[in-house]
């Protein structure tokens, strides 16, 4: 007598779970939207048992084609439903359910064939796509047509541009890769695109936490500068406290990008980036839960302030900054060559004037190919960072009002303050 297979059981039961994890979506939908609609709870239940019965068959006889015949049945059944339930409509309803009941069926036989985990994870993702459908559709309407060349265009550099590059330094001191190069400038670029599709998702003015965040995501210095605009709207004391969270909240993000930067590009180099940046980002968000906490306990605070930020992608600015980066690249490598190493740090605080990326990826690049120089890329990057940051304070300090200016000058004292000392303590490590 066989024993008793406990792994194939557990592999029904996540098939079965799998359907009723779709199904239950579904059954909502058929009593709530759209009655008489295709499939219910006990239907993908079943339909998920089918799949993975004909699969655990199909191992056992070595007939393969025993799957694929079910599969064709649960899509002939489920196309049959479909006709049957639009007959007589003058417009035709959604193949949602038909579809979902053939990737439950394809679902349980792959739960059979040993690709549980790969199972598991693309049901809960059949399941999630079908219980967002408003915030779904949502998207679509505030994606307007230049949304779509952004994201087209972005696929364009990425899966066509790219692979045609020479993954090889083609200039006479080996510092620029174009294929590398450019896989950076796609890494930013994807970056601030999907700062970008959140505040399109979330929406432009859902207060000074959600847009400091996703605008920061986007662009902190946009962001910074859009609410040092708006406070020339409202000059209260309580309206800079909010003011000051939307911005302090925005140059927190620019930090724990860096650091997610790094960790993508080079991540020996992060342990010693956490020094400084997670000094700055910890006062960062102290202060920034300060005036948070002033806005909002105030009876009369201020309305949502609204960031306005525009698609960040085009071709245009990809080149820009995959020459801006290029030059950060060279003017490394004679620094390297030809100065004392101590120079990168002017360098780092003049790149760091327009922007923090290129000069980012420039020092990973630069300690992954030079040994023992991880404290001074680390260095260079946090100088560089102190820099951007000074920049956009003097952007509030001539664009905002005074009381918003008052609080940004005492936070980026006390960043730059908290970097400086992370800077010195590096040294020991």
């Amino acid at each position: 007598m066989n024993a008793f297979d406990f792994e194939l059981v557990q592999k029904f039961l996540i098939a079965l779970l799998l359907g009723a994890l779709v199904g239950m979506e579904r059954e909502k939908h058929r009593r709530n939207v759209q009655p008489g609609s295709f499939g219910g709870l006990r239907t993908f239940i079943l339909v998920a048992q089918a799949g993975a019965i004909s699969a655990w068959l199909s191992l056992h006889l070595q007939a393969p084609w025993l799957f694929i015949m079910v599969t064709l049945i649960v899509g002939i059944v489920a196309a049959v439903a479909f006709v049957i339930q639009n007959r007589g409509r003058d417009e035709f309803g959604g193949l949602t359910s038909e579809i979902s009941a053939i990737t439950v069926c394809l679902l349980g036989g792959a739960v059979m064939y040993g690709y549980t985990e790969l199972a598991v994870m693309l049901g809960i993702l059949t399941s999630a796509i079908l219980t967002f459908k408003q915030p779904l559709h949502g998207l679509v309407d505030k994606v307007g047509n230049d949304d779509l060349y952004a994201i087209m265009k972005l696929l364009i550099a990425s899966f066509i541009v790219l692979p045609l590059l020479p993954n090889e330094p083609v200039d006479p001191w080996q510092a620029i890769n174009l294929y590398r190069l450019w896989l950076l400038v796609v890494l930013i670029s994807a970056m601030s695109l999907l700062g970008y599709v959140a505040v399109r998702w979330l929406g432009e003015a859902h207060g000074a936490v959600v847009t400091g965040i996703t605008g920061g995501l986007a662009s902190s210095t946009a962001t910074t500068l859009s609410f040092a605009r708006n406070s020339k709207a409202n000059t209260s004391n309580i309206a800079a406290n909010t003011q000051a969270t939307g911005i302090l909240l925005a140059w927190l993000v620019m930090f724990i990008r860096v650091m997610v930067t790094i960790t993508i590009v080079f991540k020996p180099l992060l342990p010693l980036l956490l020094i400084p940046f997670g000094a700055m980002a910890t006062a960062t968000a102290a202060l920034a839960g300060l005036y948070y906490w002033r806005g909002s306990s105030h009876p009369d605070r201020p309305e949502q302030s609204e960031v306005t930020v525009k698609n960040p992608f085009s071709l245009i600015a990809a080149i820009k900054f995959g020459l801006l980066f290029a030059t950060v690249l060279l003017l490394v490598k004679f620094v390297q060559l030809y100065t004392p190493a101590e120079t990168l740090y002017l360098l780092a605080a003049v790149a760091g004037l327009t922007d923090v990326d290129a000069i980012t990826l420039s020092m990973a690049d630069f300690a992954r190919s030079t040994t023992g120089q991880l404290t001074l890329a680390a260095g260079a990057i946090t100088v560089a960072a102190l820099s951007n940051t000074l920049v956009k304070c003097g952007m509030v300090m001539l664009l905002g009002s005074r009381a918003l200016a008052k609080k940004l000058v005492l936070s980026t004292t006390v960043i730059i303050v908290s970097g400086g000392i992370s800077i010195g303590l590096l040294r020991y490590f």
